[in-house]
């Protein structure tokens, strides 16, 4: 099946995110906008397997934080508690995750 991002609607979840979303077989494909304004307060633990497609992303792992630039992949683990904050204007990614 083709995903085509071009013809879905952008979706804003929190001031400066916004993603194109599709559902499919208990997965989540998301094409995410994260730009720079975008302050986590709390902390993810969700799973997250990804790609960033243009910019670049710091990651705080509890305290170690990690930067991922564009061609870079991402995988964290469920459980893995993390913050992310974009380096960049906006940064770029494709992320594939379960659904609940």
């Amino acid at each position: 099946m083709k995903i085509d991002f071009a013809a879905l609607e952008w979706e804003t979840s929190a001031s400066g995110l916004r993603s194109k979303t599709l559902e499919r077989d208990g997965k989540r494909v998301r094409l995410l906008e994260h730009s720079r304004a975008v302050r986590e307060e709390d902390w993810c633990e969700k799973p997250h397997v990804g790609y960033v497609v243009e910019g670049e992303l710091e990651i705080n792992f509890s305290g170690k934080t990690e930067a991922f630039r564009a061609g870079e992949g991402i995988f964290i683990a469920a459980g893995e508690k993390h913050k992310a904050r974009s380096l960049t204007e906006k940064t770029l990614l494709f992320l594939v995750e379960e659904i609940p």
